[in-house]
């Protein structure tokens, strides 16, 4: 009786190379085997966007994908797309995109429409993110906007204030009972007029451009880039910020030349009883190993000046967009893993409670409000007022439009009051070049 395995051809092949042998046989008569997925997604450095990620990333997990993170810092991550996108490049299969630059970034990234989910987010804020076809080029991650802070210690909800008049009486009478040293504190300098300027220039019916509220590029074209800037209503403007720091001396003295990291440090040293910052700067000021007045903020709708019934806000987004040279394989992977994002409400109130990132979902909205006192202050005082208007303008020459702006608001604010007018209508010149140039 002969074993079997000890003779024939095959008596003398180590077993190694036969088992080689019948594997490479088997996997030729199988069906092949799926690749492995993998992504890799590019983005800022930042609590939220980490938040989001980790989303996507539990997902990946359970799905047998391995997604690649490669956070980076702004300039990095703007150099790194600058180079890659207009090539038709790849830098990632997914990329972090906002609506600073979203309209450069069209002819270059895929449309989204077709991500389960979408129905579930806010249009208005999709906008600045349409193709030629009017077709989202995003899928957002979360809200960026701007808040009016106030200090609980020192008003009540009650008193908060909602006009400009009232901020003044308000700030000098805490400041009158040495409650606080300054009533309000924002940032004015270049690239952070949003958090002084901008916001009180909105909320008394004004804007740079006239039409007024206007974004679409066509009609700001037909009419001529004509500046609102020497329009009444700015003059009221200039005239009301340089009282609040001349005369009811409200503000730092130098608050022409703050940032927003200025006025954020001045607000969480417990100098001031209002700002106006990013939401995301919430998490700093709820830190009480950073912040003197953790604990006592809330936010509430801006004061609204004299040409104003009710108060305006702005509403943007952070988002994912896709190379459009990616691999239709992977854009199909990366639509599937945004559209889970998209529909994982837990994720995105997890996303709100640990990085303050209001959630893209709508429906997250409601389970919050109901939950969370917090974000029933954010949905008053942002989400459910009016929105007409987009916090830039996006066409090529806006950062020398800004820079214009800037210039002008600062000569404006830092020279004799008296010649606020003018200074403003040279402005609107230097505005209109700068637009048309």
């Amino acid at each position: 009786m002969r074993r079997p395995g000890t003779t024939g051809p095959l008596r003398h092949v180590p077993h190694a190379i036969v088992l080689g042998a019948c594997l490479s046989l088997l996997s030729w008569l199988l069906p092949a085997s799926a690749p492995a997925q993998e992504l890799t997604i590019g983005y800022l450095k930042n609590p939220v966007q980490e938040a989001n990620v980790a989303i996507m990333e539990r997902w990946a997990a359970a799905n047998g994908v391995t997604l690649t993170r490669i956070p980076m810092t702004h300039t990095v991550f703007q150099e790194t797309m600058a180079a890659a996108l207009p090539t038709g490049g790849r830098p990632f299969d997914i990329v972090w995109t906002n609506d600073d630059w979203a309209w450069r970034w069209i002819d270059w990234v895929e449309p989204l429409d077709d991500v389960d989910g979408m129905e579930t987010v806010a249009p208005k804020p999709l906008e600045p993110f349409l193709n030629r076809d009017g077709r989202p080029t995003v899928v957002p991650m979360t809200h960026t906007v701007g808040v009016f802070f106030y200090r609980t210690d020192l008003v009540s909800d009650e008193d908060v204030p909602t006009t400009f008049v009232r901020m003044v009486t308000v700030g000098k009478d805490l400041q009158a009972a040495g409650k606080v040293k300054w009533g309000y504190v924002g940032a004015m300098a270049m690239n952070h007029t949003w958090f002084t300027q901008w916001w009180s220039m909105w909320n008394n019916q004004c804007d740079i451009f006239r039409p007024i509220y206007e974004r679409d590029n066509a009609v700001l074209a037909q009419e001529g880039w004509a500046s609102a800037v020497a329009d009444l209503c700015h003059q009221e403007l200039m005239e009301f910020w340089w009282d609040a720091m001349n005369i009811h001396r409200i503000t730092p003295p130098g608050m022409t030349a703050f940032t927003r990291s200025d006025a954020d440090a001045v607000f969480m040293a417990g100098d001031a009883a209002f700002t106006v910052a990013d939401l995301s700067s919430l998490g700093l000021f709820r830190d009480p190993h950073k912040s003197q007045v953790a604990g006592k903020v809330a936010m509430a709708p801006f004061p609204i000046g004299p040409r104003r019934a009710t108060p305006v806000a702005w509403n943007e987004i952070w988002g994912w967009a896709i190379p459009k040279g990616v691999p239709e394989d992977r854009k199909a992977l990366a639509k599937r893993m945004l559209g889970a994002m998209l529909r994982d409400i837990d994720g995105q109130i997890e996303q709100w409670k640990m990085a303050g990132g209001p959630p893209p979902n709508r429906q997250a909205w409601d389970r919050l409000a109901a939950e969370d006192p917090v974000f029933r202050q954010l949905r008053a005082a942002v989400f459910d007022v009016e929105t007409p208007m987009h916090a830039a303008y996006y066409f090529a020459n806006w950062p020398a439009v800004h820079r214009a702006y800037s210039q002008m608001s600062i000569k404006a604010l830092t020279g004799p009051r008296e010649a606020i007018a003018r200074t403003l209508i040279e402005g609107a010149a230097a505005i209109h070049a700068a637009a048309v140039q």
